[in-house]
């Protein structure tokens, strides 16, 4: 998930004739001159100004003080902020300092900025970050320049431009937020240092599991649990320390921390097991979580998990196009066809099936599932109800006999929170009980209560786990239109994405950190749309032409416009959200 190897910073390229290249005494100027108009005059400021120390470049102007905030950019020289080259060479300690500048940028505006108007009159905001260390647009970093970008709500009284005041904010309090924020000498070296060492220590370890043969590490020490579920921060008091059993434990010798133990969780099937309210889904969730990097202080600095782990879960009422989820299920009463199986409408167990199918189209490497939020029905058939319907009257084949048959054939991994079933015990490589927020390896147990008592139910499904069927996603069910507006994509949250006059539900889609995050996804859908999608490639290649341009040109590559609103997405976000737009229509590769 690096930036590019030689940055992407754009000036820009084509200026309106009205814009100005002026200093700051001219933007003050213009400010002065334009107080008490109406607000449309403040279109006159757009432009370049030469600040003592910086450029000032303002982009887009806002219509009116209730409308979106304005668009601006500040760009500092190298020789004036004094970044050292060790602070972002490389991918993970490039992404790491822009995360940390922005931080810093965004606790200065917090500080100096105020509401001076009507409407957003007197923000200063850049794009805050959570919890998770991401590469985005919001401040970027190559030898020559730091730009940051960020918004400005002009002020207004009433729809009255307030120019004095907007000359307070723009020539007096951003450049001492520039100062402040984004020059090395005045960010503290020992935080910033330990921000990137952070980063650069956690890529390192996600880039070993697959040599150790593991899907995750969690540290010694890590604090998983979270203060609610809609605050992401560590819980403060009472939270327990994880602590690894031995026969897990791993040593990994870090590239700053040094020597760090913790425990690896091997490739395979793997249980997490335990009584109610005992750390079962609380460990999960930091695995699903530990795909990104952490800041320190987060508690999960170092718990790493495969970036190709997927979360799975049940998802009634998903739209479905064009799947073949045949390996989980079979001929349906309605003569559906589940080797390419459309609906709009889709059950707990077909949503699941989906879900599962749709995450190894996109190349998943590991699947998360917990039961709490999987369908019953899905997961296991006793042999009470294996005895009262029959085979031939149940269309569903249950995960338990098809993931084993998932690693051996794909090489695909699952972790399991499991408490209810304990059939899953002869499918299992490793089972973890957790007890009281601590693990226990209970494998050996758990293999000895399987042989004690063998299970009666049948095993379904056959021999091999089936085919996954990549399909051609059709350029024209992807329409971003929406009124007079040839292209309207926002974003709500990490909930959803307005795509035209389509909304794409992404509650399901719970590796979703950040709102920015969906920002892009939804400018990548189109440009996937307006470049990959030529009726020929496959969902697979179509992912892989969208993330190198990403990995080569950065995230400005979605929007020419240099927004600082967009946070990279992994390739299976991306493909989520492309299977639940309700207008897809897709071909088979062999149909093409």
């Amino acid at each position: 998930m690096g930036l590019p190897a030689h940055g992407h910073l754009r000036t820009i390229a084509n200026m309106s004739a009205q814009s100005n290249a002026g200093t700051d005494n001219d933007l003050r100027r213009i400010l002065n001159r334009i107080d008490g108009k109406g607000y449309p005059a403040y279109k006159d400021i757009l432009g370049e100004y030469e600040f003592p120390g910086f450029r000032l470049l303002i982009d887009h102007v806002q219509g009116d003080p209730f409308a979106a905030p304005s668009r601006l950019r500040v760009r500092v020289s190298q020789q004036v902020a004094g970044y050292p080259p060790d602070t972002f060479s490389g991918g993970s300690r490039r992404v790491a300092l822009s995360d940390f500048l922005t931080r810093s940028f965004d606790v200065t505006c917090a500080h100096l900025s105020g509401r001076r108007g009507s409407g957003k009159s007197g923000l200063i905001a850049i794009d805050q970050p959570g919890q998770a260390i991401l590469e985005r647009t919001s401040v970027l970093v190559d030898q020559e320049v730091v730009e940051a970008r960020f918004i400005v709500g002009l002020p207004a009284r009433g729809r009255r431009i307030l120019g004095r005041q907007a000359a307070t904010m723009l020539c007096d309090d951003l450049p001492r937020i520039v100062e402040s924020a984004l020059r090395f000498s005045a960010n503290n070296r020992a935080a910033l240092y330990g921000h990137i060492q952070t980063a650069e220590d956690a890529d390192w370890l996600r880039s070993q599991l697959a040599s150790r043969g593991l899907v995750a590490f969690v540290a010694e020490g890590a604090v998983l649990p979270r203060r609610s579920g809609v605050d992401d921060r560590p819980l403060r008091d009472g939270a327990i320390p994880f602590h690894s059993p031995p026969s897990l434990r791993v040593e990994v010798h870090l590239p700053n921390a040094g020597l760090q133990a913790g425990m690896g969780i091997p490739t395979g099937v793997t249980l997490i097991v335990g009584g109610g309210y005992h750390g079962k889904s609380t460990l999960l969730n930091a695995l699903e979580r530990g795909v990104y990097n952490h800041i320190p202080g987060d508690g999960r600095q170092l718990v790493v998990t495969d970036e190709g782990a997927v979360k799975i879960r049940a998802e009634d009422g998903r739209a479905v196009a064009g799947v073949d989820i045949s390996p989980f299920i079979g001929s349906l009463p309605n003569g559906a066809d589940t080797h390419r199986f459309s609906t709009a409408n889709a059950s707990g167990s077909t949503s699941q099936a989906a879900n599962i199918v749709e995450a190894l189209e996109a190349g998943a490497r590991v699947l998360l599932v917990d039961e709490d939020t999987a369908a019953t029905n899905f997961m296991i058939r006793d042999h009470r109800m294996q005895e009262l319907i029959t085979k031939e009257r149940e269309p569903i084949t249950p995960f338990i006999d098809k993931v084993r048959q998932l690693y051996d054939e794909y090489g695909v991994s699952t972790v399991l929170v499991m408490g209810g079933s304990g059939d899953y015990f002869d499918v299992a490589d490793t089972v973890i009980a957790m007890e009281a927020y601590l693990p226990r390896d209970v494998t050996d147990q758990a293999r000895a209560i399987a042989q004690k008592y063998r299970a009666e139910r049948s095993p379904e499904g056959g021999q091999r786990f089936g085919d996954v069927t990549p399909r051609v996603p059709l350029a024209r069910s992807l329409d971003p239109s929406r009124g007079r507006r040839e292209v309207k994509i926002s974003a709500r949250g990490v909930k959803s994405i307005l795509f035209g006059t389509n909304e794409i539900d992404l509650t399901a889609v719970e590796q979703l950190v950040d709102p920015s995050q969906l920002n892009a996804i939804g400018q990548a859908l189109y440009y996937a749309r307006q470049r990959y999608m030529d009726g020929q490639r496959t969902l697979p290649q179509i992912l892989d032409g969208v993330m190198n341009d990403l990995d080569r040109e950065g995230l400005d590559v979605l929007d020419r416009r240099c927004v600082g609103d967009l946070v990279r997405f992994r390739r299976y976000e991306l493909a989520a959200a492309l299977n639940r737009l309700r207008t897809l229509h897709v071909v088979g590769a062999t149909n093409r």
